[in-house]
């Protein structure tokens, strides 16, 4: 009897627990659905065995069903991927759900190198996979492009991006969790058009290592986006067919682009973010302002960009992360930390460190730690950084006449205490 109360309470605590998140709970020893949440793929028709066409409107019809509900379809876990075409509309209010957190290196049938739980197969070179409009969420699913090269540069596939803000409506309220992307090109595109703007866009737990270089980029979100615990791998397919080539990893690099990229956007919110094996990992665009701390930018060309188009309001934030440069076509291209334009940046117990990998090609070091260029009055402030493995004489490299900048409580390349101001004040005056 006493068996019998623990069981129903642990089954109540679990309906409250995962209901929100996930479909089949445990109720009474039995497998039970989402039930006045939502309903499953398999009630639309959608199959692993129908066309990617014929699964692609049938997916479309459940989305329009669930949105005059606000529900969520269920993407069911299946043995073999559910085979989807792209231009997938998911309208204001519906929300697709799995079963995964994030599953870096890759889930993997027993006998075949293939994924498996709520999985799409993606193989559509002409449309975005997924448009999302607002009030929405997509959760716990993996992306799966089985045609994409893992060792041919020449065999990269350009797909387009697999999830893609509306450009017809301002997408307001989207949260992307625990999603896992194999064989892409570009994971999510939040560029969002002027005149629609993006809103309190949520990205977090979201794994991936796309081949164009860009995993999440956004562009005119003017309310607090949110970028958290996100990870870019060229490891993530691992266990499913074997990671990429070095060859594959150095065209990614020659692609120059960032990881993750900020452009107008009020407040943004970027933690607990790493990349591997991209030319750029984090660009803070000219009408920016917001937060970066708890990073890993490893093996890039340059770390972290940043840019500012005015004095008032460009601020950034930066913290607690750790760069390590060491790629690129030459060494003078190679910093940790590059910073234009206007504004401020306070840099706070970041350090750089570089060394060889065997990857990717790399020239195991750095030009030097920070970057200072252009002509425009702007600030900076570092403490506590420590400063590793660059060829330059001095870590801080400054080219911009009107920069000011103050390092204090810094560790140079030789171990020894740095610190230095750089620079006049905004009257013109020798800084003390």
């Amino acid at each position: 009897m006493h068996r019998k109360i623990i069981f129903a309470l642990l089954v109540g605590l679990i309906q409250f627990v995962l209901l929100p998140h996930a479909g089949p709970v445990l109720a009474a020893g039995r497998a039970q659905p989402m039930q006045g949440l939502g309903r499953g793929l398999r009630e639309f028709g959608i199959k692993p065995g129908n066309s990617p066409q014929e699964n692609r409107r049938r997916l479309q019809e459940a989305i329009d069903w669930a949105a005059v509900r606000g529900a969520a379809i269920l993407v069911e876990p299946s043995e073999e991927p559910y085979p989807v075409a792209g231009g997938l509309i998911l309208r204001r209010n519906a929300s697709l759900i799995g079963v995964h957190g994030p599953t870096g290196r890759g889930t993997r049938h027993p006998s075949k190198a293939q994924p498996v739980g709520s999985v799409f197969r993606i193989e559509d070179e002409s449309q975005p996979f997924l448009t999302v409009e607002g009030a929405t969420q997509v959760r716990g699913i993996q992306f799966w492009y089985p045609r994409q090269t893992r060792d041919d540069p020449a065999r990269i596939i350009a797909y387009p991006a697999t999830i893609r803000v509306s450009q017809e409506a301002p997408a307001q309220g989207v949260t992307l969790s625990c999603l896992t992307f194999y064989g892409e090109y570009l994971a999510m595109d939040f560029n969002a058009r002027r005149e629609k703007p993006c809103e309190q866009v949520l990205v977090e737990h979201c794994y991936g290592y796309p081949l164009s270089g860009e995993f999440f980029r956004v562009d005119y979100c003017y309310d607090i986006p949110r970028i958290l615990h996100c990870h870019v791998n060229p490891a993530n397919r691992r266990f499913i067919d074997g990671g990429y080539s070095k060859a594959v990893i150095d065209s990614v690099v020659a692609r120059r682009t960032f990881s993750y990229a900020i452009q107008h956007t009020d407040n943004a919110v970027l933690m607990d973010i790493f990349t591997f094996g991209v030319y750029g990992g984090v660009l803070l665009g000219p009408a920016t302002y917001g937060q970066l701390t708890s990073f890993n930018l490893d093996c890039v060309t340059v770390g972290i960009h940043k840019q500012g188009d005015g004095a008032f309001n460009r601020n950034w934030q930066i913290a607690q992360g750790s760069i390590i440069a060491n790629t690129g076509a030459s060494l003078g291209e190679i910093h940790p930390i590059l910073i234009e334009g206007m504004g401020h940046t306070a840099l706070s117990n970041v350090e750089a460190f570089s060394g060889g990998n065997s990857a990717l090609t790399n020239l195991r070091q750095s030009q030097d730690f920070l970057l200072v260029r252009g002509d425009r009055p702007l600030t900076v402030t570092m403490t506590g950084c420590r400063m590793r493995n660059y060829a330059a004489e001095e870590p801080l490299t400054i080219e911009n006449p009107k920069a000011w900048i103050r390092a204090l409580a810094c560790v140079d390349k030789n171990e020894r205490l740095y610190e230095t101001v750089i620079g006049a004040t905004a009257s013109g005056k020798t800084a003390p």
